[in-house]
């Protein structure tokens, strides 16, 4: 039972959107900050666990990244219902999420289940798609921060993001080809 415990921890992570996304929606960024911040501690917390005692399953393995894809997704699109971020990055991070789902759907059903292992760029463009959300969290709650900051966390999100979606294409893409012409041998 306990090994159990990670994935009831991201279901718990789950929930934590529906009040994270009210607050933002009321403009209640202190609070929605903290609520913010359990979900990312939450998140350590289950991959501690899981790493540590090897409760690891394929669900959580799956459930995990979700998790943390609709944490950090909803909290962009309200803050770009707000005003507070450019819908044309949210776009950008949205597609790039999308193309990835869809390849890995795709992978799945012409060639099977296969590890989910995100890359070094996918793991750096997350901590900075967190830090920007987590700044501008931070700005609108807590005190403001310079706007260059801001900015140059944006710049940097937009890089990332872009160059880690290529990466998944050109990887994943010479996968998919090299393991269809070996099953067609």
């Amino acid at each position: 039972m306990l090994n159990q415990l990670p994935n009831f921890i991201t279901v718990l992570r789950i929930l934590l959107v529906v009040p994270l996304v009210a607050l933002l929606w009321r403009d209640n960024y202190y609070h929605a900050l903290w609520i913010f911040f359990i979900a990312g501690v939450s998140d350590g917390i289950d991959g501690f666990l899981a790493r540590r005692f090897n409760w690891k399953s394929r669900i959580g393995a799956i459930m995990d990244p979700l998790a943390d894809k609709l944490l950090l997704v909803s909290t962009m699109l309200v803050l770009c219902l707000n005003h507070h971020m450019s819908w044309w990055l949210f776009i950008v991070v949205s597609l790039r999420d999308l193309v990835i789902i869809l390849g890995a759907f795709v992978y799945h059903k012409a060639l099977g289940p296969y590890d989910m292992d995100p890359s070094r760029l996918s793991k750096s463009n997350t901590f900075f798609q967190i830090l920007f959300v987590v700044s501008i969290l931070v700005s609108l709650g807590l005190w403001v921060l310079p706007s260059w900051y801001l900015l140059t966390l944006e710049i940097i999100v937009y890089v990332t993001t872009l160059s880690s979606g290529l990466h998944y294409i050109l990887l994943w893409g010479g996968r998919y080809q090299r393991n269809k012409i070996t099953r067609q041998k």
